[in-house]
C-alpha cells in the first residue's frame, strides 16, 4: 500500500485537509445502501429494495446513479487541484485507473464463475458490470475535463457534450426499440450481443444493465456532476458554504423538474438508463448533496472533520464514504464466497428461526452483512488510511 504522510490515498477522494465531509458523508450511506440492497436472502424481498423489473425507479434504483454522480463531483475536485492541465503523467494516471477498475470488476465475474465451479470457462465470462462501468465513466470524465483544456473555450463545452450524449441516444432509444421488452428487438441488446457476444451478457433481463450504449448516458451522468460541482464548489473552493448549498439545491431542482417532464415521452428506466433517470437521480443527488453541506459543513464552520464531538453524527457513513470502493469490492467478494460455501443460508436459516416472517429476516441478513463491512471499515477510517486503488 502507497502512502503519503502517512496516508493511502484512494483514487476517487482527496487528502484529508482538502475533503468535502458532506461528499463522504454522501458517498457513504450510497455504499451502504448498495451493500444492503444487494444482499437480501431468500426470495421474500421488500419491492423497495429490488430493481424495478422494468420502467420505473425505487430506492434501489438510486444507489448506483447517486454514486456515479459523486464520481463526477470527486473527479472535479481531484482534477482542480492541478487546474485541469494537459500532461501526459496525467492521462497516464487516468488511464491506469480507469484500466484497474475495469479490472477488478472482471476478476470479480470471475471469481463468481471460479467458485460456482467453472474457473476456465471464460467463454461465458461476463465482460460488463459496476465496476467497468464506474470505469468507463470515470476515465471519459476524467478525459473530457483534461482534453478541454486544449480548446479555447475549456470546461465550457462539457454542458453541449451532456447534452449531445442524452439527445443522441434519446433518438437510439426512440428509433431502436430501446424501451422494448424484448432482446430480439431492442437495439441495446441487439448491440451488445453483437459486440460482447451472446455468452458474455447479463441475462436476467431483456438488456445487459451495464451494457455498451446505455454507458453512453451513464458518462453523461458522471459528467454532470462533474458539471453541477464546477458551478456549486467553484474553483478551489470560492464559492461561500451558503451558496454551495443554494446552487446544488438549485441545480438539484432543475434536473429533477428537467427529468420528470421527460418521462412524458421517455419514462424512468434503470436498465436502459434513460435519460429522464439520469436528470431525475441526478437532481436528487444534487439536491441531497445541497443538504448535507448545509447539515454538515456550514455548521461545521473551520473545525476538523476528525473532531469527534463534530463528527460523531456522521461517523457510520464516514466509515464506508472514506473508503467506498475497497468496501464495494470487499462486500462482492464477500457475498459469492459466503454463497458459494453455504453459510449465507446456513446464517438466514438460523434468522428464520428467531424472524418468522420472510421479509424482514432478509432485511436483517443484509443488516447484518453492512455491519459486518462497517467493522472491516472502522480500523481504516479511525487510522485515516485510504486505500488506493
Amino acid at each position: 500500500m502507497h502512502r503519503e504522510n502517512g496516508v493511502s490515498i484512494s483514487i476517487l477522494t482527496l487528502m484529508p485537509q482538502q475533503r468535502l465531509i458532506s461528499l463522504d458523508v454522501l458517498r457513504g450511506l450510497t455504499v451502504m445502501l448498495m451493500i444492503f440492497v444487494n444482499n437480501g436472502a431468500g426470495t421474500q424481498i421488500f419491492s423497495p429494495l429490488r430493481h424495478s423489473r422494468w420502467n420505473g425507479m425505487t430506492l434501489c434504483d438510486l444507489v448506483f446513479p447517486f454514486f456515479l454522480f459523486m464520481v463526477g463531483v470527486s473527479t472535479y475536485l481531484s482534477l482542480r487541484k492541478s487546474n485541469f492541465a494537459w500532461s501526459a503523467k496525467t492521462l497516464r494516471k487516468i488511464a491506469r485507473r480507469t484500466a484497474l477498475l475495469f479490472l477488478i470488476g472482471l476478476t470479480i465475474n470471475w471469481f463468481d464463475m471460479a467458485c460456482n465451479g467453472s474457473p476456465l470457462d471464460l467463454a461465458h465470462l461476463r465482460i460488463m458490470g459496476v465496476m467497468q462501468r464506474i470505469a468507463l465513466c470515470y476515465g471519459a470524465t476524467a478525459f473530457v475535463a483534461i482534453l478541454s483544456s486544449k480548446v479555447p473555450q475549456r470546461l465550457h463545452l462539457i454542458p453541449w457534450l451532456i447534452a449531445v450524449l442524452l439527445i443522441a441516444y434519446s433518438l437510439l432509444l426512440i428509433i431502436g426499440g430501446g424501451y422494448d421488452y424484448s432482446s430480439a428487438t431492442n437495439l441495446l441488446a441487439i448491440v451488445d450481443t453483437h459486440i460482447l457476444g451472446y455468452d458474455h451478457l447479463y441475462h436476467r433481463s431483456p438488456v445487459d444493465p451495464e451494457g455498451l450504449l446505455s454507458t453512453l448516458p451513464a458518462i453523461a451522468h458522471t459528467l454532470i456532476g462533474f458539471w453541477v460541482a464546477r458551478l456549486t464548489i467553484g474553483k478551489q473552493g470560492s464559492h461561500s458554504t451558503q451558496n454551495t448549498v443554494r446552487m446544488f439545491l438549485l441545480a438539484g431542482a432543475m434536473l429533477v423538474v428537467s427529468g420528470i417532464i421527460l418521462t412524458l415521452l421517455l419514462p424512468l428506466n434503470k436498465r436502459i438508463w434513460s435519460p429522464s433517470y439520469v436528470l431525475t437521480t441526478c437532481g436528487l443527488a444534487s439536491f441531497t448533496q445541497g443538504l448535507l453541506v448545509y447539515l454538515i459543513e456550514d455548521t461545521r464552520q473551520t473545525a476538523s472533520f476528525l473532531n469527534k464531538d463534530k463528527g460523531r453524527a456522521w461517523t457510520f457513513f464516514l466509515i464506508f464514504g472514506s473508503n467506498p470502493l475497497f468496501l464495494y469490492v470487499a462486500s462482492e467478494v464477500l457475498a459469492i464466497s459466503l454463497g458459494a460455501a453455504g453459510i449465507k443460508d446456513a446464517v438466514f436459516a438460523g434468522l428464520q428461526t428467531i424472524i418468522t416472517n420472510g421479509y424482514w429476516a432478509s432485511a436483517a441478513y443484509a443488516t447484518l452483512f453492512v455491519l459486518l463491512h462497517a467493522a472491516i471499515g472502522y480500523p481504516l477510517w479511525k487510522r485515516h488510511i485510504y486505500i488506493k486503488i
